[in-house]
């Protein structure tokens, strides 16, 4: 591979309304190709190693060409007019008297990518391309810690409702019977079942009761 093209990986795939945006990138820089909602999903599926319990698309298009010997060798995302993409995708196939065949097809830059990353092949940048894009670091930075804050913060919702079990786990058998008594139930000492929340009824008040107190 020569110097005219930049290797860059898949950074993000980010759901829209009606889209996906795909962020492609390296240490330098980082830009955004918009793709569809089925491709941008199947993108999204292969880097997560989601398993499906039957083909989409790209794993058929894999699977095809596995069976006759070939492989994704490489993607090349060459052109770029406006906010177009295009790509070359890149073939090899090897027969049993190890002849190699190479061939070059053109190709939506969607769907490049999704069976580069479904056979972990590697993505190139032309050289024109990568100095046009713009730079979208910043941006996807900014989308990754709003990302991180909803997970910490989800991370505590859910340790604050652990705690609030713990809490009800906690109550003492004198405060059951008082509350057994605010109720105006009278409970026994068959009426438990590990110490609180057994007590057998036959109305949904009495259910209500043992739900939650």
């Amino acid at each position: 591979m020569n110097s005219e093209v930049v290797e860059v990986q898949v950074r993000a795939v980010l759901p829209l309304e009606g889209s996906f945006a795909v962020f492609l990138g390296n240490l330098e820089k980082v830009f955004v190709i918009y793709v569809d909602e089925t491709v941008g999903a199947a993108i999204s599926m292969f880097m997560r190693g989601v398993n499906k319990e039957r083909p989409l698309t790209h794993d058929l298009i894999s699977h095809i060409l596995l069976a006759f010997g070939a492989k994704v060798e490489r993607v090349i995302i060459n052109h770029m007019k406006g906010s177009v993409f295009h790509a070359r995708l890149i073939i090899t196939a090897e027969n049993q008297l190890h002849n190699k065949k190479v061939v070059e097809l053109d190709s939506r830059p969607s769907d490049s990518i999704a069976l580069a990353v479904q056979q972990n092949a590697p993505i190139y940048v032309s050289a024109d391309v990568w100095s046009a894009v713009e730079d979208m670091t910043e941006t996807l930075e900014k989308i990754e810690k709003q990302g991180q804050e909803a997970k910490e913060a989800a991370a505590a919702t859910e340790a604050a409702a652990d705690d609030d079990d713990d809490d009800i786990e906690d109550i003492s058998d004198a405060e059951i019977d008082a509350i057994a008594n605010q109720s105006g139930i009278k409970p026994d000492s068959d009426s438990y079942d590990d110490g609180y929340g057994g007590m057998d009824d036959d109305d949904d008040e009495g259910e209500e009761w043992k739900k939650g107190g």
